[in-house]
This record gives structure tokens, C-alpha cells and sequence, in this order.
């Protein structure tokens, strides 16, 4: 078989994954897990991955990998081309703390699973959800935006004229956003740095709208 993206159109870390592999020109089988209806918490899949969470990536020898962004630096050092991080210490550090921004300070709040536990557990209805999403997005798109409008680093896109791991987060990020009315245009810069990569056919490819399980 070729590469199995065990994966959900509406997550963003499973944005993350199909735009890196349109990235890097990789083919892949797509296997989708309707988390509203529990399927990745079926026997099946835990067996796969005991975390219970998407994505997954399978290779043709059998290895199960998880985590996007591990999955990501792992297919950055199994295929080389093009490259998602700098070639220099500096550069790799400044593009895994944009990454980092977005995947450990704002995802980690506002997955499904936190959603419908602040619901059940607290009792949040919609409208309250929607509050808990914004803050925490607000809060590191402020600082983010700030990041890169005064760092001489900032191109066209995240770090320089190339796309690559913080671009690739908060690409997927943004369409996350949408989904509660979020308007990027409050951020200038990162509103730019979208446009020109949903512009990118790799990008635009791995969008939630696009997939084939898009409901």
C-alpha cells in the first residue's frame, strides 16, 4: 500500500498532515473517522492508536505514526524535499516556536474533546464554547501577529519565501477559526501569509471544505 492518512476532514491536525504531504508530492490513501459519530474510538482504531486521536499516518511497512507535528518532522527527515524547516539552527528554532504557538497554546484548548468536556462537565452551551475558543485564539493570534510583523525574517510567508511547519499550523488554524466566526482580517499579517498559501494548490487541496468527507 501506499502511505494511510487515518484522518478527519474538520481537524486542524489533520489539515496539518495533508498539507504536508501535498507538500512533499506524497500520495496517500484517505481513511476518514467521523469524530462526531465516535469512530475513532472504536476497537479498531484504539488498536492503531491507543490515544484515540486523529490523524494517524501507516506506512507500507506497517509503522503507525501519531502526533501531526512529529509526523511532520518525520516525513521532513524521510523525504527531504522541499524542506520544512531552515537550514539553520536560528531558523529552526524561530519557525518551531511560530509552529509551536498555535499547536501547543491555542489547539491543545480548543480541540473537540475540551469542547465537549467544558460542555458536559461545566455545562457550556454554544454560545459559551464559542467565548472559550475566541479567548484562547485571541490571545496567540495577538502575540503572533506581533511576532512576525516586526521580525525582518517574516516573507511572504511565515519565515522567508517558502512555506513551511509554522505555515502549515496556522493554515490549518485559520480554517479552525471559521468554523466559530473568527475573522483572520484582525491580523494583518497572518491574514496575508493565508491568502498566499491557500493560493498554493497543496494547501488549498489539504483545506476541510476539499476533502472528501466534507459534510
Amino acid at each position: 500500500m501506499t502511505l494511510r492518512l487515518h484522518n478527519y476532514f474538520r481537524s486542524s491536525t489533520s489539515t496539518r498532515l495533508r498539507a504536508a504531504l501535498n507538500l512533499k508530492g506524497l500520495d496517500y490513501d484517505y481513511v476518514a473517522y467521523p469524530l462526531l459519530e465516535k469512530a475513532h474510538k472504536t476497537p479498531g482504531y484504539l488498536k492503531l492508536n491507543p490515544a484515540g486521536l486523529v490523524p494517524s499516518l501507516e506506512t507500507a511497512d506497517g509503522l503507525v505514526l501519531t502526533q501531526s507535528l512529529a509526523i511532520i518532522e518525520w516525513l521532513d527527515e524521510t523525504h527531504s524535499e522541499p524542506p520544512l524547516l531552515p537550514g539553520d539552527a536560528a531558523g529552526r528554532a524561530r519557525v518551531r516556536a511560530l509552529a509551536y504557538m498555535i499547536a501547543c497554546e491555542i489547539h491543545p484548548l480548543n480541540n473537540l474533546r475540551v469542547l465537549n468536556h467544558i460542555g458536559s462537565e461545566f455545562g457550556a452551551d454554544e454560545a459559551a464554547k464559542k467565548r472559550w475558543f475566541t479567548h484562547w485564539v485571541v490571545s496567540t493570534f495577538d502575540a503572533l501577529e506581533v511576532a512576525l510583523a516586526r521580525d525582518a525574517a517574516t516573507g511572504r510567508y511565515c519565515h522567508g519565501e517558502t512555506p513551511g511547519l509554522a505555515d502549515i499550523c496556522l493554515y490549518a488554524q485559520v480554517w479552525n477559526n471559521r468554523r466559530f466566526g473568527i475573522d483572520t482580517a484582525t491580523w494583518p499579517t497572518l491574514a496575508r501569509i493565508f491568502d498566499a498559501l491557500d493560493a498554493i494548490e497543496a494547501f488549498n487541496e489539504a483545506a476541510p471544505p476539499n476533502q472528501p468527507d466534507a459534510v
